[in-house]
């Protein structure tokens, strides 16, 4: 791509034009045409995430109306930025130019974010908001999964003005949008015009006007009711698992549209000796050291609401792991369970007496290490072979 021209002896501070749009010097107008819709799409301030989208927005509006412009393109490849009389295209705030961006974008562009482009002026459904609300559960819940029952205090529409907010339910027919909700209106966007399908501001896009207020609701169309909410907690289920019940959130504005979803967010209470690793449950053991050097069998009360026997074997030591397979809890949405992992550690007193302190000297002498040295060397070759 050719950079920023040099000319007269001076270098321009803005970008070249064919740099801006990525195009050769020998682009047809079809390839400016691609090229500028394919920049739009991706750095249109009302879409684009990304920085100074709106910068380089101006910036590829104002090279794609000079260069699809024949007599200024020419103009541009023969003196660049630094026009002997000054700026040859008058600036670029918008009067020079009238190019419809959804003629050059499609309507479906602008549909995502004006709500239809070129789709005249019909009424969109709307729809209610959602609600979220968190509910929690012990971990033995998430093993086997529940159906639980809430009350809550949440939004109904209002039966006695169905909704509308209005007096005996009776609306008047919007005289800024006739009744559409929706209203075209020309936008300027840098040096272009569009025109765009966007909410009536008179009626806030619902397409009629109340003239008397519902005094059961007063005018809100909804009030707040105790229901009560019925769901299915699925076994496996993780903290931050969202269930949705569909239609039983804010209904929608004055009855116009289907009512938002309630979300109910999953919390699991965390467990006196558990963590959780996913469908792993992880925990420490404390081991005397007579535990470990003969080995033991400890038996606990697990969650599943059967015994859980860790067996540890004889000369194990303080730091190594055992598994128990399929004692877990369930995988979300999947078959099977995962393992309890257990970490073995030593239990280390915190007092002895002057009899036990004699024992311990006395057994040091047969089981500590005869070679230090060695005994390092062999324990760091085992961690390198079976890690």
């Amino acid at each position: 791509m050719v950079g920023a021209r040099q000319v007269g002896g001076t270098l321009s501070d803005k970008r070249d034009y064919y740099e801006v749009l990525d195009v050769e010097r020998s682009a047809t107008e079809k390839d400016l045409k691609n090229s500028f819709r394919r920049l739009a799409r991706k750095y249109h301030p009302d879409r684009s995430e990304e920085e100074d989208a709106e910068n380089k927005f101006k910036e590829i509006q104002e090279a794609y109306a000079v260069l699809s412009d024949s007599e200024k393109r020419a103009h541009y490849d023969r003196f660049g930025h630094d026009s002997p009389a000054g700026n040859p295209f008058g600036g670029f705030s918008g009067g020079g130019f009238n190019i419809n961006l959804e003629d050059l974008l499609g309507g479906d562009f602008f549909s995502g974010f004006f709500g239809g482009g070129g789709g005249g002026g019909r009424r969109r459904e709307r729809r209610g908001s959602d609600i979220l609300i968190r509910h929690s559960i012990d971990m033995a819940t998430v093993i086997s999964g529940s159906d639980e029952s809430i009350e809550l205090d949440l939004p109904s529409e209002c039966l006695v003005c169905s909704g509308t907010g209005a007096k005996g339910g009776s609306t008047t027919t919007c005289d800024g949008c006739q009744g559409q909700g929706r209203v075209r209106v020309r936008q300027q966007i840098g040096p272009f015009v569009n025109e765009v399908v966007q909410d009536c501001r008179e009626c806030s896009g619902v397409g009629s006007t109340i003239d008397s207020k519902c005094e059961d609701c007063s005018g809100l169309g909804h009030k707040i009711e105790t229901k009560t909410i019925r769901f299915t907690v699925p076994p496996g289920s993780e903290d931050g698992t969202r269930l949705r019940l569909r239609g039983q959130g804010q209904p929608a504005e004055r009855g116009q549209g289907k009512s938002g979803d309630l979300l109910v967010e999953i919390e699991v209470l965390t467990h006196p000796w558990f963590e959780r690793n996913g469908s792993d449950l992880i925990m420490s053991l404390p081991l005397g050291y007579p535990d470990l050097v003969l080995g033991t069998t400890i038996t606990l009360d697990h969650i599943d609401g059967k015994k859980l026997d860790i067996v540890i074997p004889a000369k194990s030591s303080a730091g190594h792991t055992l598994e128990i397979k399929k004692r877990g809890l369930p995988r979300l949405r999947q078959s099977g369970r995962g393992d309890v992992i257990v970490l073995l550690k030593l239990h280390m007193p915190k007092s002895i007496s002057k009899a036990e302190k004699k024992q311990l000297k006395a057994m040091g002498e047969g089981l500590n290490p005869e070679d230090q040295l060695q005994t390092i060397l062999d324990d760091a070759a085992d961690r390198r072979v079976n890690g």
